[in-house]
C-alpha cells in the first residue's frame, strides 16, 4: 500500500516540476502550474461552470449503467448457450471497429441533440469492454464449484446468483472499472461533436478562445472524475478478490 501511494506521488511531483520548468514566458501557449491552478479554483467556486460538471456527470455515469445493464445480461446469455456465443461472436470485434465520432452524427439523426444521445454514445462505448470482461470472468469460474452446486440441487438461476457472479466479479469489475472511464471521454467527444450542456462544450469554447488555462483546468477536472471513479472501482475489485480467495480456500 505504501509503494502505491508514494509511486504516483513521485512521478506526479516529477512531472509538475518539468510542467514548471518548462511552461513561462518563453511558452506562451502553455500556462505555469500555478495559473492552471488559480483558474481550476475560480471555475469550481462558478456555479454555471458546476452546472455543466453536473451534466458530464450524468451523462457519463447514466451511460456507463445503461451498457452495464445491458452487456451483463448479455454476458450470461452468451456464457450459457453456446448457440448465442456463435451468433454473437463474429459482430463483436465489427462493433469496435465504428469510432464514437462517426457514430455521434448517426445518433443526433435518430435522437435528436439533447442529453439522450451523448448518455446512449457513452453505453456504446463501454459496452465492449464490460461484455468482454464478464464473459471471460464467467467462463473461468471453477467448473467443480459448478459442478458441486448441482449435485447440491442448486437451480441455474442459483448456480449464477450465488456462486458464477461472485466468482466472476473480480473480472467483471475490472471491465466496469475500464468501461467507466471510457464513458467520461465518450461524454466529452459527444459533446464537442452534438452539443450539449457539460465540459465538453465548456472546452470547445476554451479552445476556439485559445484560453489554454481554461483547457488545461478543464481536462484536470476530468482526469481527476476518472481517476476517483477508476480508483473506487478498484478498491471493490480488490475487495472482491481477497473474498472470492477465502470463499476458494
Amino acid at each position: 500500500m505504501r509503494r502505491e501511494m508514494l509511486a504516483p506521488t513521485l512521478l506526479g511531483v516529477l512531472l509538475l516540476v518539468g510542467w514548471a520548468v518548462t511552461a513561462g514566458p518563453g511558452s506562451p501557449y502553455l500556462p505555469t502550474p500555478g495559473a492552471v491552478a488559480a483558474r481550476l479554483v475560480s471555475d469550481l467556486v462558478d456555479p454555471g461552470y458546476l452546472s455543466y460538471l453536473v451534466v458530464t456527470l450524468a451523462e457519463a455515469f447514466g451511460g456507463a449503467l445503461l451498457g452495464i445493464v445491458v452487456a451483463l445480461p448479455l454476458a450470461v446469455v452468451i456464457h450459457r448457450s453456446p448457440w448465442a456465443a456463435a451468433a454473437v461472436n463474429p459482430f463483436l470485434g465489427a462493433t469496435q471497429a465504428v469510432p464514437a465520432i462517426a457514430l455521434a452524427p448517426l445518433l443526433v439523426l435518430w435522437l435528436g441533440y439533447g442529453l439522450v444521445p451523448v448518455i446512449v454514445l457513452c453505453a456504446l462505448i463501454v459496452f465492449f469492454p464490460i461484455l468482454i470482461s464478464a464473459v471471460v470472468g464467467l467462463r473461468h469460474v471453477d467448473a467443480d464449484v459448478v459442478d458441486a452446486g448441482r449435485i447440491d440441487g442448486a437451480s441455474s438461476v442459483g448456480l449464477l446468483v450465488h456462486v458464477e457472479l461472485p466468482m466472476a466479479l473480480p473480472s467483471i469489475l475490472g471491465g466496469v472499472r475500464n468501461g467507466v472511464t471510457l464513458a467520461v471521454t465518450g461524454a466529452i467527444v459527444g459533446e464537442m461533436v452534438m452539443g450539449g450542456a457539460g465540459l465538453g462544450t465548456v472546452l470547445t469554447v476554451q479552445r476556439e478562445s485559445v484560453d489554454t488555462a481554461g483547457m488545461l483546468a478543464t481536462i484536470v477536472v476530468l482526469c481527476v472524475i476518472a481517476s476517483a471513479a477508476y480508483a473506487a472501482i478498484h478498491f471493490w475489485e480488490r475487495r472482491s478478490r481477497i473474498i472470492d480467495s477465502l470463499h476458494r480456500s
